[in-house]
């Protein structure tokens, strides 16, 4: 693994700032079934960061053709796609700079969205850099967060949603765990480490769950189809400390082809 040389970049890397939405891109409709008017809203997991291609007008939104909305749209000959997700976003983000791209005409949404509200960005920056004791502590701060703070974000952003999109299908597409056991090239990535952020992203999995459910919204659950693909693993999909720095800790092109298309797929068809 060629990890250790991007430690110090990768953490520096997590500071991501989150930029307005850039204009969306349309997909080219391929058949007269293609009725989907579909929206793709959210954070950098949404957007294709980490995939090390992006549409050159998408700016610091780091919007990816490799990304699993860009997939889905291209794999399904949709009528119109708006490519609205945006890195570094957060739930007041989508609120105000995404649901524009939303109308009665919107037929499919897919949003991933709620890591960055909760900090996880310092949970791998505590985790990755720091001692057991400070990743702990990140670790149930973020987890505080999803469990005291998140729901009533979701539950607004969710019903802002609804309210401009009130044909739609709403998708919610969760996060993978980021982390496999075993040896790893990191220094000082124990698997204590790993293990910690793997059960602060369960936490905040059942979060975002409970409140898609509550919304009357699909939930999107990637874990299983990245199980033995994170960090660490001998054929990863999500990537470790990387160069460039901003492509760190997310999936990479397999884990958007492999894992997420699949996941979105067995909800959508």
């Amino acid at each position: 693994m060629r990890h250790a040389r991007y430690l110090i970049g990768a953490v520096a890397a997590c500071t991501v700032v989150s930029g307005t939405a850039a204009p969306a891109f349309a997909a080219d409709s391929d058949s007269a079934s293609a009725a989907e008017n579909y929206v793709a809203l959210g954070d950098s997991y949404a957007s294709g960061t980490g995939t090390r291609e992006y549409f050159e007008d998408s700016g610091s939104c780091l919007r990816s053709p490799k990304a699993y909305p860009q997939l889905w749209a291209d794999s399904h000959g949709v009528a119109g796609f708006e490519f609205a997700a945006c890195s570094g976003a957060v739930t007041d983000d989508v609120n105000a700079d995404q649901l524009g791209s939303l109308s009665a005409d919107t037929t499919l949404v897919t949003i991933s969205i709620g890591g960055n509200d909760i900090g996880f960005v310092n949970v791998i920056t505590s985790c990755v850099a720091g001692t057991d004791e400070g990743c702990d502590n990140a670790v149930n701060d973020a987890s505080e967060k999803a469990r005291n703070e998140l729901p009533a974000k979701l539950d607004t952003t969710y019903a802002n949603i609804r309210s401009a999109a009130p044909n739609a299908e709403v998708v919610v597409v969760g996060y993978p765990k980021i982390n496999e056991m075993g040896d790893c090239g990191i220094p000082f990535y124990s698997e204590y480490k790993r293990q910690r952020i793997n059960e602060g992203a369960d936490e905040l999995a059942s979060v975002i769950s409970e409140r898609a459910s509550a919304a009357g919204f699909s939930f999107a659950d990637p874990r299983s189809a990245f199980e033995g693909h994170g960090v660490c693993a001998s054929d990863e999909w999500i990537n470790g400390p990387s160069n460039p720095i901003q492509e760190s800790f997310h999936p990479d092109v397999d884990g958007h082809a492999n894992a997420y298309l699949p996941t979105l797929n067995s909800v959508t068809g």
